[in-house]
């Protein structure tokens, strides 16, 4: 059993007998958390709401086709595979759709495959961005993000890029 799998677990049982010698009350701790969050869950229900509508509204509209096939030639002739340019465009919009898509290439060219690793580390290096701006952003009442957005969107091309590279290298 390696170190990873039974450190949350540790955590946990570390956590309650802390709780147990200094007396806490755990389950009541936790509950009278869960009631201080529920506002806070509350206020960003809509955020979340909104952007997940409009994350299928663009995939809907055929947009995402749209600029894989404009990419599609660029990314060839940088020596990117074709397969990981629906991840690229997907990833900053999708969480969610961003690893069916992974899924995808890892049972289609498998794990250990230089698509599959590269596919991985991209997923591992890049952001949501547009659901995380919308959702924290949001949820605090920020509504100009000035250099977020442009500047996660390229901190996400740069992590990908030296990704992919370093799965070619190694």
């Amino acid at each position: 059993m390696r170190a990873a799998e039974i450190a949350i677990p540790c955590g946990a049982a570390l956590l309650l007998l802390y709780a147990l010698v200094k007396k806490v009350n755990v389950y009541k701790a936790f509950v009278d958390g869960a009631k201080d969050a529920l506002p806070q869950l509350v206020s960003i229900l809509p955020y979340l709401a909104a952007m997940l509508t409009a994350i299928e509204t663009v995939r809907a509209s055929g947009l995402t086709d749209l600029l894989v096939r404009v990419l599609r030639a660029p990314a060839e002739r940088a020596g990117l595979e074709p397969e990981l340019i629906p991840l690229i465009v997907l990833r900053p919009f999708s969480g969610s759709g961003s690893l069916a898509l992974l899924r995808e290439i890892l049972t289609q060219h498998g794990a250990d495959s230089g698509i599959g690793r590269a596919a991985s580390v991209l997923v591992g290096s890049t952001e949501t961005v547009f659901y995380t701006v919308a959702l924290y952003f949001g949820s605090v009442g920020v509504t100009k993000t000035r250099h977020a957005i442009p500047a996660s969107l390229i901190a996400g091309a740069v992590g990908a890029a030296v990704g992919i590279l370093l799965v070619r290298i190694m």
